[in-house]
């Protein structure tokens, strides 16, 4: 299994088995990042331009390629094209999805809150030996799975459901999150009548006692 720099697991053998399509790619199979930056890296970009932009990873008899497959949802085969995803140098790979890739736990975040996040950010690749950059392939896993990767042999396509303390965590942001919705009077929640009636109940007093 593959390994971080420290020495723990990711939770894959090979991260491109789970990589998606990359982040530079258009609807129309294009290389953003050439027609974008191409002062980053000149010839990658010349020749890309010499293709009309066309990503190497993808079918180039189909323009309509990576918009159908995206709208339906299904993953973008790099054998589609002349080249795998690996073999660009600026292939990037980065998961929006807000939710566990392992148990599928969902993202609850707290309006103002400073708590920390239920989802984290999980590095699937890193700069092997005599490497000085690597492919940036990331997923969301919750705190829980991330702790279970790292800690042991955990992978992150196994079938498992949520941990019971993340249930637990998620639906006590549900309830505060409802609680927070729900419609009170200032009046209500500061008890401003209840202080109002108790200073008017010691002024009639005083009067009634001619102070």
């Amino acid at each position: 299994m593959k390994e971080t720099p420290a020495g723990t697991p990711v939770g894959v053998d090979d991260p491109y088995d789970h990589a998606g399509v990359c982040d530079h790619l258009t609807d129309e199979g294009k290389c953003r990042f050439a027609f974008e930056h191409p002062e980053q890296d000149p010839e990658f970009a010349r020749e890309r331009r010499r293709d009309e932009l066309r990503c190497p990873a993808v079918d180039p008899d189909s323009e309509a390629l990576c918009a159908s497959k995206r709208s339906s949802g299904e993953r973008i085969d790099p054998r589609d094209g002349d080249w795998n995803w690996e073999d660009c140098s600026h292939y990037r790979c980065r998961n929006r999805e807000r939710e566990c890739i392992r148990c599928g736990l969902e993202e609850r975040r707290m309006a103002h809150s400073d708590e920390r996040p239920l989802l984290e950010e999980h590095h699937l690749s890193y700069a092997g030996e005599g490497e000085t950059l690597g492919h940036e392939i990331t997923v969301f896993l919750c705190r829980w799975c991330h702790a279970k990767v790292h800690k042991s042999w955990a992978r992150i396509d196994d079938d498992v459901n949520p941990d019971p303390e993340a249930i637990a965590e998620k639906e006590g942001r549900r309830s505060r999150e409802q609680s927070e919705a729900s419609f009170e009077s200032a009046a209500d929640r500061f008890d401003v009548g209840g202080d109002r009636d108790a200073k008017n109940g010691g002024d009639r007093g005083d009067a009634e006692r001619g102070e």
